[in-house]
C-alpha cells in the first residue's frame, strides 16, 4: 500500500512539475481512417531525439470554459512502445487490451487538443511530451478534414477551416 501510495504521489508531482515548465514539442496531427485524426510526432523531432516512449495520449474539446476530456488512452508499464514518425494513433484507439476511455464524437468546427505523454527523454533538451491543437472542417454527412491550428491560438475562431 505505502509503495502504491509512494507511486501516486510521485507521479502527482512530476505531472504538476510537467505543467509548470515542461518543454512541449508539437504533435503532428493527421487525417486517419475515414478522415478521423491520428496523432504522432514530427520526422525532425524523431531525427533529433530518437522516438520517445509512449505513456498516454489525451484529446479534449477546448473552450472558453475550460477543457473537456472526449478521449483518453494509456499505455501499461509492462507494455511500453515507441512513437515514430510512421506510427500514428488513430483517435478512439484500436487495441482493445489498452485502457482507454469510450471516446465521445468529434464535431466539425469544435477546437480540440492532444497531448501526448511520454517517459521523460535522456536529453535534457528533449521535449517532456507533445502538444496540438486541431479542428475538423466539412459538413457531418460529407467528408472531414482535419486541420492543426496555430499553438498560440487558444479557442481556433477566425482560423481557415474552423469556422465558429
Amino acid at each position: 500500500m505505502r509503495a502504491a501510495l509512494l507511486t501516486v504521489c510521485s507521479l502527482a508531482m512530476w505531472c504538476a512539475s510537467a505543467g509548470a515548465g515542461a518543454h512541449l514539442g508539437e504533435l503532428d496531427v493527421r487525417a486517419g481512417s475515414g478522415g478521423m485524426p491520428c496523432f504522432t510526432i514530427f520526422q525532425k523531432d524523431e531525427r533529433r531525439f530518437g522516438a520517445p516512449e509512449f505513456r498516454s495520449i489525451s484529446v479534449s474539446e477546448v473552450t472558453a470554459a475550460g477543457k473537456s476530456l472526449m478521449w483518453a488512452m494509456t499505455i501499461p508499464p509492462e507494455r511500453p512502445f515507441q512513437v515514430t514518425f510512421r506510427l500514428c494513433i488513430p483517435y478512439a484507439g484500436r487495441l482493445p487490451v489498452l485502457p482507454k476511455t469510450t471516446a465521445l464524437p468529434l464535431q466539425p468546427g469544435k477546437v480540440y487538443e492532444a497531448l501526448i505523454d511520454i517517459t521523460p527523454p535522456m536529453p535534457s533538451s528533449a521535449p517532456r511530451a507533445y502538444r496540438a491543437r486541431f479542428c475538423l472542417s466539412g459538413k457531418a454527412d460529407g467528408p472531414l478534414q482535419v486541420r492543426t491550428l496555430n499553438s498560440g491560438a487558444p479557442d481556433g475562431k477566425g482560423r481557415g477551416g474552423c469556422p465558429g
